[in-house]
């Protein structure tokens, strides 16, 4: 009985501790915008140290490189973004599954646009 026990109590330990890996999401992805404007696609690279990000996104108004995190699942980063109405933080906030992710992207004080990526 107190083998079972033994047993059960490390199978529970083991899966828990594999539900609460940080997603791997280093490398290119494709990221889409649903912006007031349509639909914007675009390409991003994602660097990663642990649950540390480092994203290089590419617009039609040049590259933005910006930090954040992604614990378990939970994926968080942020870029400036320079217009000709000036500079404005964007925060992408979202959730990974896999090759793929989406969420929010809060536009500093011009509100927030879904977004979704497919790693390359």
């Amino acid at each position: 009985m107190k083998k079972t026990i033994a047993i059960l109590s490390f199978l529970a330990l083991a899966c828990l501790a594999y539900a609460a890996q940080t997603a791997s999401v280093a490398g290119s992805w494709e990221i889409t915008v649903n912006s007031p404007r349509g639909e914007m696609t675009n390409p991003m690279t994602i660097a990663q140290d642990g649950e540390k990000i480092t994203v290089t996104m590419t617009t039609q108004r040049g590259e933005s490189t910006g930090q954040g995190t992604v614990k378990g699942n939970a994926i968080e980063w942020s870029v400036i973004r320079t217009t000709p109405r000036g500079e404005f933080t964007v925060v992408y906030k979202g959730t990974v599954e896999g090759n793929t992710m989406s969420g929010q992207a809060q536009m500093g004080d011009f509100g927030s646009m879904d977004w979704k990526a497919v790693k390359k």
